[in-house]
Parts: C-alpha cells; structure tokens; sequence
C-alpha cells in the first residue's frame, strides 16, 4: 500500500519547523547552526536564572530580576563561537578519523574530550570575561576558583552524549544534538562562574 505525503501545508506545526530546519541547514549550514546555538544558549541561561530564582524564593531569600544581559552575552556566544567552532569541529573530525577508521570511535571521543572540550571550555571563560567587561584578574581568580570543577563536570556530562553524537549522529546534525544538551549545560555553567 503506498504511503501518501502530506502537503506542507498540512502539516502539523512540528513537522513544518523541521522542513523549513532542514532546508535552512542544507542551504546555510554555518548561519542554521550558529543561530540556533545562539538561540538555544540564551535559553539556558534564562533556565539557570529561573531555577535560581526559584531556589532563592523556596528559601525566602530576594529574588534578582531576569538579567537580559546575561542571556544576551550567552545568545553572542552561542551565535560567534558555539555554532561555527562546533560545525567545523564535527566535520574536520569525520576528515581527521572517518568512519572507515577501525578505532574511530575511541579515537574520536578521546580527541573531543581530551583535547576540544577543555579548550573550549578555556574559550567560553574567556570569550564571557570579555563579554562581561571584565580584567584578567577576574579571569584568573574564575579559572582558579571553577575551571577544575566545570571541566570534570563537563567529562562527566558529556562524555555519554558526545560518544552519541561524535559516532553515531550524522554530522550535520551535531551542533543540534549538543546544543540540546548545552541547554542545561549553559545553566549549569552559569551557575557554577558565579
């Protein structure tokens, strides 16, 4: 019996969203990814805000304001650095080890987590220190008082994920699978620079 295609038109809301994605994707990659990343970033932030404010209220502590700076500074991360590194990451990686390659699933998996992700956790620190407006001291002191902590978390975190993503996610939907994930990552790395 053949299967009969709904016309776009038709179609629910979800399902329009992931066309008009795709064809995004497929005819701007770079600009999809980096616009979602941002997006997406902002939305942890805002996340790590509002559980923080909750956290604050069950305790009868003040409750601060949403701090649309903070998201902002997250969306210009999300948008200049998460989604065009991470793009070119995942696509020199299937360069670098394709799947031909008998161990590339070890060898991926050690390159992103020995060698990107604590590089690109040096990268956000520093990337939300300027953003910030901040001086070097207050670089150090935030490397000193959370980096160790943040990049064991982000092994702990990512390393099942990532082993998903790197090996069995098809490339050009990556930076989306990871960016859900940054989701609660970015709140998490919100809460934990403070």
């Amino acid at each position: 019996m053949p299967v009969q295609s709904l016309p776009l038109r038709d179609a629910s809301i979800h399902v329009r969203l992931l066309q008009q994605y795709l064809a995004l994707l497929k005819k701007y990659p770079i600009l999809t990814k980096s616009v979602t990343s941002g997006i997406l970033s902002a939305l942890g932030n805002l996340l790590s805000q509002v559980l923080e404010a909750r956290k604050k209220a069950k305790s009868g502590a003040p409750v601060n304001e949403i701090d649309a700076t903070g998201a902002a500074r997250y969306a210009v991360y999300g948008l200049l650095i998460t989604g065009p590194v991470s793009h070119y990451f995942y696509h020199l990686m299937e360069v670098w080890m394709p799947s031909t390659d008998p161990f590339c699933i070890v060898k991926r998996l050690l390159l992103d987590r020995l060698i990107f992700a604590p590089g690109f956790l040096l990268i956000f620190y520093f990337v939300m220190n300027i953003l910030e407006a901040k001086g070097w001291g207050d670089f150090e002191t935030k490397m000193k008082g959370s980096y160790w902590t943040a990049l064991k978390m982000n092994w702990k975190v990512w390393t099942p994920f990532q082993f998903i993503n790197i090996n069995f996610v098809p490339v050009e939907f990556r930076v989306l699978f990871a960016n859900m994930v940054a989701l609660f990552w970015y709140a998490y790395l919100a809460s934990v620079r403070k």
